[in-house]
């Protein structure tokens, strides 16, 4: 696979060095609220890399990080009367669910910050030693920045002229902020603090990730994925830090996902276009679909949400889910029709040369798209055959091992949302139709469908399309076919 490397600005071949797996990394959420779509933009392409890598036999040990110490969360926490594990708890929890619902399958490992501190202040004195971290008067800890000449490979800024001991010590940084980072803050009234070597303090946010990275990964890693906005100077810091204490090439191969705009303007409270999974689901929207919307534009594209989006994401899924439905149902003719034998082979081969080329989403899906027209259009001439289907469902297996919107779990994610929405206090949020669409269990519609379906036997047609009339009422359409009576959620 050739996947492009923000630290040589070039398409790259990824492939793990020195070890049997591919060693990934990736900055994981900051838990002082709910994720944001825009969050989860990144860790959904990240999740598409890992399952496709794994689809095509390559072994990857992917370790996540969960920051559950730094200013925000210190200050939220006191805001609420809270210690900053009970605080964090909730959201990280949140956060898992979500992702859960989204389908992104978890890492191997999840390094939560406040597990690692004493992996922290060792590096931090590895640094020490070398006069490349010094402290403070206050007794904080900075990083000599004018001691990493390469400072600025990563993000290609020019850095020449750093004054040595000009300092920032606020996680929330400047983006065109170049001074000395705080690797080390010392203690303050009213927040969190561990008594360690260093003095009695708290770590910076950089030093959390260069610590965990190499305390489960090893001092080189193969693959370091993230959110543009963290290049700089997040990850610039990691590399100046980790490379200083150890001499080794930190990263050979970074992964940063584009922005996501809604409706074309930047993502803010302030614009009122700032949408967490549960916002989005209490408004009727299914998760796969979301999934579906935020991976369908590659990754180093930037991608414009839109609720028109989302509404042809979803016309999508119901596509996709009712051909393979269709092509589970079998009682086809044995034999071949090789016309639809080479458009499945080319679906294939063209599906795994997308994704192979900078995880191209765009270029996979549409692959999948022209085998769904094409098969379509044989079955409803009569020519589709079984020995079609058979390799039909094997392609579609492999493109669902990836994109993973098949399975129809919609409902019982809707469902949990609205139950975490009542107990927030917060179903006032959720839309009067989607209420309605969920009033109905599957079991109960699978019982109406059967009434109906005596009704009709019985020749009673006013009960047949009363029931039809009101669960078309609640969201649920009934399709009447040849091969029986099914239905679906609109």
């Amino acid at each position: 696979m050739e996947l492009f490397n923000t630290l040589g600005d070039k398409i790259e071949k990824l492939e793990p060095v020195g070890a049997p797996e591919l060693r990934m990394y990736c900055c994981g959420p900051t838990v002082y609220d709910y994720g944001h779509i825009g969050n989860f933009r990144t860790f959904l392409h990240v999740d598409v890399l890992r399952r496709f890598l794994r689809q095509q036999g390559m072994a990857v040990k992917f370790v996540m990080n969960v920051t559950d110490v730094d200013d925000k969360i210190i200050r939220n926490a006191a805001a609420v009367g809270k210690s900053i594990a009970e605080y964090t708890k909730k959201y990280e929890h949140a956060f898992f669910e979500d992702s859960d619902a989204l389908g992104i399958e978890r890492p191997e490992v999840v390094a939560r910050a406040t597990d690692s501190i004493p992996d922290m202040v060792t590096l931090i004195e590895k640094l020490a030693s070398e006069d490349i971290a010094y402290r403070a008067e206050d007794g904080s800890w900075y990083f000599r920045i004018a001691r990493f000449p390469e400072y600025g490979k990563l993000s290609r800024k020019d850095f020449e002229g750093i004054e040595d001991g000009a300092r920032v010590d606020v996680d929330e940084y400047e983006k065109d902020a170049a001074r000395d980072f705080a690797l080390w803050k010392a203690c303050k009234p009213g927040e969190q603090s561990w008594n360690t070597a260093l003095g009695c303090g708290r770590p910076g946010w950089h030093i959390e990730c260069s610590a965990m990275a190499m305390k489960y990964l090893g001092q080189s890693l193969d693959l370091h994925c993230g959110g543009e906005d963290l290049m700089f100077p997040h990850h610039e810091n990691e590399i100046a830090q980790s490379e200083s204490a150890t001499g080794k090439p930190f990263v050979r191969h970074w992964m940063h996902v584009r922005f996501l705009l809604v409706e074309g303007r930047k993502m803010s409270k302030s614009e009122g276009n700032f949408y967490t999974l549960r916002d989005l689901l209490l408004k009727g929207y299914r998760a796969s679909a979301i999934r579906f919307l935020l991976i369908s534009v590659p990754y180093r594209h930037q991608m414009n949400f839109t609720f028109e989006s989302l509404t042809e994401s979803t016309n999508a899924i119901d596509r996709l889910r009712t051909f393979h439905q269709r092509m589970l149902k079998g009682g086809l003719a044995d034999g071949l029709d090789e016309a639809i034998a080479a458009v499945t082979a080319k679906t294939e081969t063209d599906y795994t040369a997308a994704l192979a080329d900078d995880l191209n989403t765009a270029n996979a899906r549409a692959a999948i798209f022209e085998l769904v027209r094409a098969a379509n259009s044989a079955a409803d001439a009569g020519t589709l055959r079984a020995g079609n289907v058979k390799e039909i469902l094997r392609v579609l297996d492999l493109f669902d091992g990836v994109f993973a919107v098949l399975k129809d779990n919609d409902a019982t994610i809707t469902r949990a949302a609205l139950t975490w929405a009542e107990t927030e206090g917060r179903l006032g949020e959720a839309s009067s139709e989607l209420v309605t669409k969920l009033s109905l269990s599957d079991e109960d519609i699978d019982a109406l469908v059967a009434e109906r379906t005596q009704a009709k036997k019985s020749r009673n047609f006013a009960r047949a399309d009363a029931i039809r009339n009101d669960l078309l009422a609640k969201g649920i359409l009934i399709e009447d076919s040849k091969d029986g009576v099914r239905w679906r959620r609109k």
